[in-house]
């Protein structure tokens, strides 16, 4: 009797040939599914992934020159490759759209606008001069001849009612003679005739003779043979014109005295700082000699009219001089510090001035920029007041605008050149290299990029 002996492994054939039967048809239909959804999944994904438009070439430009535009590509004037310029580029409007990297190109910064103080400080020259509200002319009013100098030399430092000189005058000794026989016929009769006394006092009134020498006449009995002129206040004599023994006329300027104790500097300032500059503003005076040492005074007037060659304003300022320091005709350092309150600034880089329009560029999302018309106030010393077109928060730029602006008269002007008949522009070059020149129109400033 023979017995069955099992395989290695203990397993019967018998199964091992249905298994390997079963995973036959298990792996085979599987794999079919699996082929058949992998090939389902890759159409449907086909349809729900939108196919990418394709960009349209609005026109073709010169790399080197943005204002030489062709409608076909080919090769610029220098024979360079043109560069297309699409249209999903040209924004609707005037409005720039330009690429970040081609912003960091063109070395584009911003600021943010604000309000702030409107504080402008000027800086200029003056030259000190008189006071001409402290100065005066002594001149008789009589002719005569000069008896005696007292004050004999210009620069003299005069105080008031010092004698200056001693004027010989027959009128002036005639006038007297009337007067006291006035007053003796007057004292003589009882007082009578007061107004004959009143008449001679009244003119020698008129010829400066002053109340004490006519009272010691009175004592007296005694006439003056001359008349002594004195200063009228204290101050310095700026002027002389006569000697011992000289005639003079009525009228004459024999001295000139100025009091130096307050003096004025005039000052020049450009029409556009007239707006920062009103009476009363205080002021600060510094002296190439003195460093280190400011004075403090104040805008006195301001003149109503230009300097005819230099096309300037003087302003009038008014300083304190108790130790005489400040000379006359001293050039002087001048700084002038103005507040105008507050209101909305933004930097001057930030502003275009054309002539006819002041334009900044704001920042807008998406890497567009949008010209704004402003209505422009105070010129501080680096920034534009604004009246009208920026509202405080708004971003500018402040550097690279200038090809910001020629971007967007190029978007505009391009724009313009395409909506009319496109059949009209085949004047260009084509691939095939047919001759071509520029398309004739506007010249173009830069598109959006």
């Amino acid at each position: 009797m023979t017995t069955k002996t099992p395989d290695k492994k203990g397993i019967p054939s018998f199964w091992v040939v249905l298994i390997t039967a079963a995973l036959t048809l298990l792996i085979g239909g599987g794999g079919a599914y699996l082929l058949g959804y992998l090939e389902i999944s890759h159409e449907t994904a086909e349809k729900t992934i939108p196919e990418k438009e394709e960009r349209k070439v609005a026109y073709w430009r010169s790399p080197m020159n943005p204002t030489e535009v062709y409608d076909q590509p080919g090769k610029s004037v220098m024979g360079m490759d043109l560069v297309p310029v699409y249209e999903d580029e040209l924004v609707d409007g005037v409005d720039v759209r330009i690429d970040p990297v081609v912003q960091q190109n063109m070395g584009i910064r911003t600021a943010r606008v604000e309000k702030a103080p409107l504080v402008r400080t000027i800086r200029t020259y003056g030259n000190i001069t008189y006071d001409e509200t402290r100065t005066a002319e002594v001149s008789p009013k009589v002719s005569g001849w000069i008896e005696k100098i007292h004050v004999d030399f210009t620069g003299k430092f005069v105080e008031k009612s010092q004698p200056l000189f001693d004027l010989y005058s027959p009128e002036l000794f005639s006038a007297q003679q009337e007067y006291l026989a006035a007053y003796l016929n007057f004292t003589r009769d009882g007082r009578k005739n007061l107004d004959l006394l009143e008449s001679a006092r009244e003119r020698l009134r008129y010829f400066d003779i002053p109340e004490s020498a006519i009272r010691a006449m009175e004592k007296s009995g005694k006439l003056k043979k001359t008349l002594t002129l004195r200063s009228p206040f204290n101050g310095v004599v700026i002027q002389k014109n006569a000697e011992a023994g000289t005639y003079i006329r009525t009228g004459t300027t024999v001295y000139r005295i100025a009091d130096l104790s307050r003096i004025w500097v005039e000052a020049h300032i450009y029409e556009y700082e007239l707006p920062w500059v009103s009476q009363g503003q205080e002021a600060e005076m510094t002296l190439p000699y003195l460093p280190g040492r400011t004075y403090s005074g104040k805008v006195s007037f301001v003149y109503p009219y230009l300097q005819q060659k230099t096309r300037d304003v003087v302003v009038r300022l008014e300083f304190d001089n108790p130790n005489f320091t400040l000379k006359p005709d001293m050039y002087c350092d001048i700084i002038i510090k103005s507040d105008q309150g507050e209101g909305i600034v933004v930097p001057s880089e930030a502003v275009i001035r054309s002539g006819e329009r002041n334009v900044a560029f704001v920042v807008r999302e998406n890497n567009k920029f949008e010209p704004r018309d402003l209505t422009l106030g105070l010129q501080m010393n680096t920034e534009f007041q604004v009246l009208s077109g920026l509202a405080p928060g708004e971003v500018i730029v402040t550097s690279g605008q200038f090809l910001i602006d020629s971007e967007s008269d190029l978007t505009e002007a391009v724009q313009q050149m395409m909506e009319p008949k496109r059949a009209d522009m085949n004047n260009g070059k084509s691939m095939e290299g047919e001759t071509k020149t520029p398309i004739e129109g506007k010249e173009a400033p830069h598109p959006g990029h």
